[in-house]
């Protein structure tokens, strides 16, 4: 599955289906079972990517999993509301305790996913990227990148706290609730992603940055020309 498919598949399964759900199946079906239909879907749908589709199990869709269950096993938790808006903002704390709880054992958490997209596929290249990871230029862009993303991640939880508080006012298990929460999806479950992709993509350019910074090029070759374990093969011929 191409990436533009998986984009386009994770917006259909993760707002626009549930949004749908919300809107047209609430009297059908009945308040609550429509509103518990409509948060399942997205998390069926990342299981089902996980255990299914790609069937990749590394750090990347471990911490898709964790999140997914979590947003599962909140979605019998009945509440409006206060309780409401801190459940549906649960992703988020969850995603700020994992980044921030990195920062006290001193191992940024972008370091994984800078592991998981170079992808060293044995343990000569592990050793060789935990050597190039620990240069103190990479080690700040791992912290700096790691800070970016969680810092975004705050940022848009508390306007999805705000957003879910001041438009989801209806007692849950009523239609108005089903179509608020339909409402307030259609704002966070696609524009709060931007700022999280933004902050993802300025973490990996200040992280190849620092780490190229640190590796030879080839003759006649951009650096982004040449593969990136070959430039690592030719720092260690050098440094030998």
């Amino acid at each position: 599955m191409n990436r533009t498919t998986k984009l386009v598949l994770d917006i259909v399964m993760g707002a626009v289906i549930p949004i749908l759900i919300l809107n047209y199946l609430t009297r059908p079906l009945g308040a609550i079972n429509a509103y518990i239909l409509s948060a399942l879907v997205p998390v069926a749908w990342v299981l089902l990517d996980l255990f299914v589709i790609t069937r990749r199990f590394n750090f990347i869709t471990t911490y898709v999993g964790l999140s997914a269950i979590v947003r599962g096993v909140l979605a019998f938790w009945l509440v409006d509301g206060v309780l409401f808006a801190l459940k549906d903002t649960a992703g988020f704390i969850v995603t700020a305790l994992i980044f921030g709880g990195s920062f006290l054992v001193a191992r940024p958490i972008m370091r994984y996913f800078l592991i998981q997209a170079l992808d060293p596929d044995t343990l000569a290249k592990e050793a060789s990227l935990n050597t190039l990871l620990a240069e103190a230029q990479v080690y700040r862009a791992l912290v700096y990148g790691s800070l970016i993303v969680l810092i975004a991640n705050v940022i848009a939880g508390i306007v999805n706290f705000y957003l879910n508080v001041i438009i989801v006012t209806a007692p849950v298990g009523t239609e108005d609730f089903n179509l608020q929460v339909a409402r307030v999806n259609a704002i966070t479950r696609i524009a709060l992603t931007i700022p999280d992709m933004l902050a993802f993509g300025i973490a990996f350019w200040m992280l190849y940055r620092a780490l190229f910074a640190h590796l030879p090029s080839e003759e006649g070759k951009d650096q982004l020309e040449s593969d990136f374990w070959e430039l690592v093969r030719m720092r260690e011929a050098q440094q030998s």
